[in-house]
């Protein structure tokens, strides 16, 4: 600047040593896709759309670290004292040497230019790396992927695992030197983005951020919108309504507690274990389709490595780099593993560290570091013997590691029973289906994927707590809990990680409802789906029991109560003990309430004024 100054307008200059415009811009230009244009596969960008703006729509499998790019360089002199700019085009350059201002050239004096870092203009640079969706791909083809350089304020807007459709233009990758005589006539090609958009997985429209309106809050939110929401996932798939409302909560998540030192996950861990045609897989693929983040691998298809993170090379600046694996892609999503029990043991180990803390610790090639995997993990697998073999126990059926299994909130076994009236039901369902391509005409219309998407992400926003009242009550209900796994020598294994998942249960339901506080109705519910969860295992009992009537059965346990004489004097039972230990058995409260005025009008107890005390006759 002060060289600048001492000098006279007049003279004439080197145009090297003027302000090049690259310097004094203050603004970056970009241009945005005409709104007729649509997103093109990344195999149908060709040769003749090299130099065009185009758009191309893909997910993002690798995103480099923003690293600053040299735009402008700046020289001064160390004889004249000038400042020389060279503005740089292309990916290589070659720094100037001698200084090419009027007063060096007079006086030969040969001036050296050193660069100035302080001096010069860099811009952000990231190179991402987009790969065509699978369903785009023809068949026996594998799929495709493009190399897209973002510059200025078009870097760190996508991550990996990103749905995105990128408009730049299309340019060969122009080599300097030895590496243009060995590549010859062909050249690489990349994308200079000018405009990247975040999109929908199944959709062609954009990432939909827009609040709710009232009248679509209405349409959900109203009387029995719970069964609704369950009945709305999967709704081409008979039955399985538990199944349904556990993947609800499973999408909707619990809330991540944070205590200094620790940290108490929020997301929901599902294993689904059934039969051949029970329709784990596709629950699984709809689940997949339905969460805005999700990655979907299979047991025999993926190794340890590539669920968490492998060690690659990177191809730009040739350094050793983690390349993160299904778990790190689906951060802040799930991760549906289909074929569980095919997995080599070697491989399962991987995700035990993430299903309980969340992280993945690599020591590797030098790198060591931890990376996030705050995911939800929906398996699915077959029992040990292909069908659930009834006359083995559960542990030979499963065949599944009790530190594995303990960290799963819900294990549902989904049966293949003969039942007559069932399987007629089944197969009509399953002829309507394929006949007329949607599910057949139920009470209530099934809520579009798109406004669930909404919902879901709206009911995240909510951090509901467990209020004070409620906590002597969970804690009562796990004692009775691990009480009853005791005594009947159940095979479920029932720990502190049982406690948790009905206190992340709980707030699940509460953010279904866009609740601030969990209420009494949420912990029953999460209870309720926990003792389904452990009857299904449970395959001979709940064969004789089902013959019994909800009331006959909550009768026995009130009269069980009663000669332990836990509820006060003999043939006396307080009225709160006997609806938790009815509840915790997985029936609600208004079965409770049904069998209560049924036994009572019978004479077979009476309640007194208050409603507090069970008195026998």
């Amino acid at each position: 600047m002060m060289e600048q100054r001492a000098r006279d307008p007049a003279d004439t200059r080197d145009a090297r040593n003027n302000y090049p415009p690259e310097l004094m811009r203050r603004f970056e230009l970009y241009f945005k896709p005409p709104g007729t244009s649509k997103p093109r596969v990344v195999r149908d960008v060709r040769a003749d759309n090299i130099g065009q703006l185009v758009t191309v729509r893909g997910i993002v499998t690798r995103a480099t670290e923003v690293k600053p790019m040299m735009a402008v360089a700046t020289y001064t002199c160390d004889q004249c004292g000038a400042e020389t700019y060279q503005p740089i085009q292309s990916p290589t350059f070659m720094p100037l040497v001698m200084c090419p201002s009027q007063e060096c050239v007079t006086n030969k004096s040969g001036g050296r230019l050193y660069l100035q870092t302080r001096g010069s203009k860099f811009v952000k640079f990231q190179e991402l790396r987009i790969q065509e969706h699978s369903d785009q791909v023809p068949v026996g083809n594998i799929p495709r992927s493009m190399c897209v350089y973002a510059r200025g304020e078009n870097t760190r807007l996508a991550q990996p695992g990103d749905h995105v459709a990128i408009t730049g233009v299309f340019l060969p990758l122009l080599r300097s030197g030895f590496n243009q005589t060995v590549q010859g006539l062909l050249s690489e090609t990349y994308m200079e983005a000018h405009n990247i958009v975040l999109m929908n997985k199944t959709e062609d429209d954009e990432l939909g951020n827009e609040d709710l309106t009232d009248e679509e809050l209405r349409s959900i939110s109203d009387e029995g919108f719970y069964e609704k929401l369950a009945g709305s996932i999967a709704p081409e798939i008979y039955g399985h309504e538990d199944v349904k409302k556990a993947l609800l909560l499973m999408l909707v998540g619990g809330v991540e507690q944070a205590p200094k030192g620790m940290k108490i996950r929020g997301n929901i861990n599902i294993c689904l274990m059934g039969d051949p045609g029970v329709a784990k897989s596709q629950l699984l693929s709809y689940i997949d389709r339905l969460a805005p983040r999700s990655q979907y691998t299979t047991g025999r298809g993926s190794s340890g490595v590539g669920l968490t993170a492998a060690v690659m090379k990177d191809p730009v600046t040739y350094e050793m780099t983690l390349e993160g694996g299904a778990l790190v892609l689906a951060d802040l999503g799930i991760c549906c593993i289909d074929e569980f029990d095919k997995m080599a043991d070697s491989d399962r180990t991987a995700i035990h560290e993430v299903m309980e803390q969340q992280t993945i610790s690599i020591a590797k090639a030098g790198i060591m570091t931890s990376l996030n995997a705050r995911c939800s993990i929906l398996a699915a697998a077959n029992p040990a013997y292909g069908r659930y073999n009834p006359k083995k126990t559960i542990e030979q059926n499963i065949q599944l590691p009790a530190a594995l299994l303990s960290r799963f909130d819900l294990l549902w076994l989904i049966q293949d029973k003969p039942d007559a009236d069932a399987d007629l039901r089944l197969a009509q369902h399953i002829t309507y289906v394929h006949q007329h391509l949607r599910q057949p005409p139920t009470h209530f219309t099934p809520i579009d994927m798109k406004l669930m998407r909404r919902y879901i992400a709206l009911c995240k926003k909510k951090n509901p707590a467990v209020p004070e009242s409620l906590a002597d009550y969970i804690t009562a209900a796990y004692v009775e809990m691990r009480k009853e796994a005791r005594v009947s020598k159940d095979t479920t294994f029932t720990s502190a990680r049982t406690l948790l998942s009905i206190l992340r249960l709980s707030t699940a339901l509460a953010r279904l409802r866009m609740m601030d506080s969990v209420e009494k109705e949420d912990v029953n519910e999460a209870m309720r789906l926990m003792e389904m969860s452990k009857d299904s295992l449970q395959a001979d009992k709940s064969s004789s029991a089902r013959t019994q009537r909800p009331s006959d059965v909550i009768f026995s346990l009130v009269r069980e109560l009663s000669s332990e004489g836990r509820g006060g004097a003999g043939g006396l039972v307080r009225m709160s003990e006997a609806e938790q230990r009815c509840v915790s058995r997985g029936f609600t409260p208004a079965q409770f309430q049904e069998a209560l005025e049924e036994y009572e009008e019978l004479n077979v107890w009476q309640i007194n004024q208050a409603r507090t005390r069970i008195t026998f006759v």
